[in-house]
């Protein structure tokens, strides 16, 4: 009776993780019925564009009554965490300037508040320059997690050496395989802020990592952290752009623009198959979610996300 029960879970699992019933099937299902499978669950959530919102909006905020703040973020990651078996916690930049926070503290109080989050990676925003290469410098010992990008050459720069081009995460047997990419700072950025950074195109150091990870190290899941921004006016790259241009990454992680998308965006790369864009606007008012299902055998997947609004009415649901 065990096996026939088991048989069924099993086939009931392929059937909605991967025949288009997606996140509102398997995300209910106990973890461990996960574990008496050959199917995995991901949990990935992300953050982007904080700006130093240490606190929640107040209460008569005509926008944002009562959202964000970092306590309420941090006890909405503990509530999932202990819901989820394989949590990775990723922000893509802009982390710096926008309160009173950042202009006392630079940056210190920011890092590690999100250390004692557990952060696993960032990369890093345009506004994360705004006390220039030093100001950041000064700041990394308050963070206990790697910052991610390969296409900002800072080798001539307080910074270098300071970041990874890409890393590699391991869940429960997923390789999962990050990598970042930053905009322009000409014309952004001042150039006494990030001083002889180099400015190397995304698209191609996108495409370099990507293959690297996908195909040299075997990642079940490539992970982009991008910040250059959902969309775009004129010849800026953009994550719609990179997503229809890119061949494997699997989804990208957004920033810059603030763009509150309550679901990943579903886009076709350059050989025909699915890939996610996700960004959830900006301050900390919202924590992105993507659930993914993987096959040990097949090395199929499934994925579907959210975007939770963050507040004390979050962290009780």
């Amino acid at each position: 009776m065990d096996e026939l029960n088991m048989n069924s879970r099993r086939a009931f699992l392929k059937k909605t993780a991967f025949a288009g019933a997606g996140f509102f099937a398997f995300s209910a299902i106990p973890n461990e019925v996960f574990a008496k499978t050959d199917l995995v669950k991901i949990t990935i959530l992300h953050t982007n564009d904080v700006h130093s919102h240490i606190d929640p909006f107040p209460g008569n905020d005509p926008k944002f009554a009562g959202l964000g703040g970092a306590v309420n973020r941090a006890a909405l990651i503990r509530k999932i965490r202990a819901e989820e078996k394989n949590v990775l916690l990723l922000d893509v930049g802009d982390i710096f300037q926008g309160t009173p926070y950042f202009n006392m503290y630079g940056g210190e109080l920011e890092f590690k508040l999100m250390s004692m989050m557990q952060y696993d990676a960032s990369t890093i925003g345009n506004h994360d320059f705004d006390n220039g290469l030093d100001g950041l410098v000064k700041q990394l010992p308050h963070a206990s997690f790697p910052f991610i990008n390969n296409n900002y050459d800072f080798s001539d720069t307080p910074m270098a050496g300071k970041t990874i081009p890409h890393k590699i995460f391991m869940k429960d047997g997923i390789r999962i395989g990050v990598f970042g990419v930053g905009i322009a700072l000409e014309g952004l950025v001042e150039k006494r802020m990030y001083g002889n950074t180099r400015y190397l195109d995304p698209v191609a150091k996108a495409a370099e990592a990507s293959h690297y990870l996908k195909m040299d190290e075997k990642c079940d899941l490539v992970i982009c952290l991008s910040h250059l921004g959902y969309s775009s006016k004129g010849k800026q790259i953009n994550d719609v752009e990179l997503a229809k241009q890119s061949r494997n990454i699997d989804v990208i992680l957004g920033a810059h623009t603030h763009t509150f998308l309550d679901k990943p965006s579903e886009y076709t790369n350059g050989e025909g198959k699915k890939i996610l864009v996700a960004q959830v606007g900006w301050a900390g008012i919202r924590l992105g979610r993507i659930d993914y299902v993987f096959e040990r055998k097949s090395g199929k997947k499934a994925a579907e996300g959210h975007s939770i609004k963050i507040s004390k009415k979050s962290i009780a649901i």
